[in-house]
Parts: C-alpha cells; structure tokens; sequence
C-alpha cells in the first residue's frame, strides 16, 4: 500500500511539475503574441500610409503628365 501511495505521490508531484513548466510556456507565449499584435497594427498602418502616398503621386504624375497621355483628337 505504501509502495502505491509513494507512486501516486511521484506521479502527482511529476504533473505538478508539469503543469507549472506549461503556466510558464503558455505566459511567455501569451507575451509574445501580445508583441507580434502590436507590431501587426504598426505594420497595418504603414502599408496603409504607403498605399494612400502611393495613391497621391499617382495623381500628382497624371496631373503632371496629363497632357503627354492625352490621345490628339485624330486618334
């Protein structure tokens, strides 16, 4: 009986064990997650930013050059 007892002891200390190393794992986890969230919404609005400069000199060169793109009126 005591043999058991020790055995189930072991086996509940082991998952004890377990369980706090996976705690640690699944913060840690959670941090970085947290991290790369951040870093997404940061990203999100610089390819945001980038798309409406983009869009602006666009205009800007069409303007510029609207005069070069213009088919003569024979075409």
């Amino acid at each position: 009986m005591t043999t058991e007892t020790d055995k189930l002891r072991e086996m509940l200390v082991d998952l004890q064990s377990q369980l706090a190393f996976q705690e640690d794992a699944i913060a840690a986890l959670d941090g970085v997650v947290s991290q790369q969230q951040h870093e997404i919404i940061l990203l999100r609005r610089q390819v945001e930013l980038l798309g409406e400069r983009q869009k602006s000199q666009a205009e800007q060169l069409s303007e510029v050059a609207g005069g070069a793109t213009e088919k003569p009126p024979h075409y």
